[in-house]
């Protein structure tokens, strides 16, 4: 169904100034994913990427509803599969009784999510895979665990969500089992706003000009299917929250990839910071921007104390306010601006 705040959605992506909310492919914190979607969402992202779980769907889906009737915003709802391996689909995991006492706990200080605190082991609910404590565990106790779906069970889940989009996860050299993917989720009679397709460079030990032959492949299998596509340009994965340098390596990523690149919007992704639209060039693009780390961190306070009070930021008007204004400062910049 095409409604006025769809065709919003797909102008920002024609104007240059289109963002996208990724909660986490891993990320199952329930109270955080519907504060995270009320507060981006009433900040004015234009579509929500979340973890292709049903209990997760439903959290975010309860805190669009309540965008759309408090603010007359309705992002799309936009879910995350992977066609096979991915960091994005894995949590870390270890025994707590094989961490000595006297450990000073390193694990814990690099976690963005929180997830570790002063005993016991990693929150499942809270990992969404960032892989930080894995390489500077002192003791290599450390494991990750894959989540992801199988591709039996695809069909399945998105009869029962009905997306508004699907974003696959992708990697260099599987074309065939990117093409089993798609057959599978059109089992499924839906009309997608977009189907979204997110690879980078980093761990493929390949070139700007074989990543490019690579999405150039996956435009053939979309075109077969009559599906609008959006490549998300995977800069540094889940490292936004580390500052400029991880934004200079997204924005470097697509200046390398744009001319050669399939058609269809560029988004970039993996680094982006507030930082990343100063690199941009005077050029045209790209067409949007997903904020996944740094959209968490900068409210990250707030979301933990609406946590300890009990209740949901909704419900917390300082908290609220103090919190929407971060996001504003986050995401404004890019929907104001205009790509030349």
């Amino acid at each position: 169904m095409i409604t006025q705040n769809s065709i919003c959605n797909s102008e920002a992506l024609k104007k240059g100034n289109w963002v996208k909310l990724i909660c986490g492919a891993s990320n199952q914190d329930l109270p955080s994913i519907t504060d995270l979607c009320s507060i981006y969402g009433a900040a004015g992202v234009h579509c929500i990427d979340l973890a292709a779980d049903e209990a997760v769907i439903y959290a975010a889906r309860n805190a669009i509803d309540w965008v759309f009737k408090t603010y007359g915003k309705k992002p799309w709802l936009m879910v995350s599969l992977s066609d096979g391996k991915d960091a994005h689909f894995r949590k870390a995991w270890f025994n707590p009784d094989l961490c000595p006492s006297n450990c000073s706990r390193p694990c814990q200080s690099i976690c963005p999510a929180h997830a570790i605190e002063n005993e016991g082991g990693i929150k499942a609910n809270k990992c969404y895979g960032c892989g930080r404590c894995i390489d500077i565990c002192p003791l290599g106790i450390i494991q990750e665990k894959d989540r992801r779906l199988t591709l039996k069970d695809f069909a399945s889940l998105l009869t029962t969500i009905r997306p508004d989009a699907v974003e696959i996860h992708t990697a260099p050299g599987r074309g065939q089992e990117f093409e089993k993917t798609i057959k599978e989720i059109f089992k499924v009679d839906m009309q997608l706003q977009r189907l979204s397709v997110s690879c980078g460079l980093q761990g493929h030990g390949i070139n700007h000009e074989k990543l490019a032959e690579e999405l150039w492949l996956r435009h053939k299998f979309l075109r077969i299917h009559n599906q609008k596509p959006l490549w998300q340009l995977d800069g540094r994965r889940m490292s936004g929250d580390l500052g400029a340098g991880a934004a200079k390596i997204a924005v470097n990523l697509w200046e390398r990839i744009r001319p050669i690149a399939p058609p269809g919007p560029l988004q970039l992704a993996g680094g982006t910071n507030e930082s990343t639209i100063k690199y941009l060039p005077e050029i045209k693009g790209p067409e949007g921007v997903a904020f996944g780390g740094k959209a968490r961190k900068i409210i990250q306070p707030w979301l933990e104390e609406a946590q300890r009070k009990r209740i949901s930021l909704r419900e917390w008007p300082e908290g609220w306010e103090a919190a929407l204004a971060e996001a504003k400062r986050l995401i404004n910049p890019w929907l104001v601006r205009k790509s030349l």
